[in-house]
């Protein structure tokens, strides 16, 4: 794949939806018990985040959030 060389907005669109991606699995692992759609949620995110990690284009984003939400829903 190209790289990709992305604007400051669409950068912090993708921090966003990220951000999104960390909150709904940190809601999902804190329930006490997860049916299999939401660990699906759970999984599907997860690999989301994964992917957005590995990108080469955040500057000063904390990605800390992003790891700690892998760590915690895998």
């Amino acid at each position: 794949m190209l790289d990709e060389t992305l604007t400051a907005e669409e950068i912090a669109q993708d921090y966003s939806a990220a951000l999104d991606s960390v909150n709904l699995i940190n809601k999902l692992m804190a329930l006490e018990s997860r049916d299999a759609a939401q660990a699906d949620t759970v999984s599907r995110n997860v690999e989301h985040l994964k992917i957005m990690v590995a990108k080469d284009y955040w500057t000063t984003q904390d990605l800390a959030p992003l790891n700690n939400a892998i760590t915690a829903g895998s």
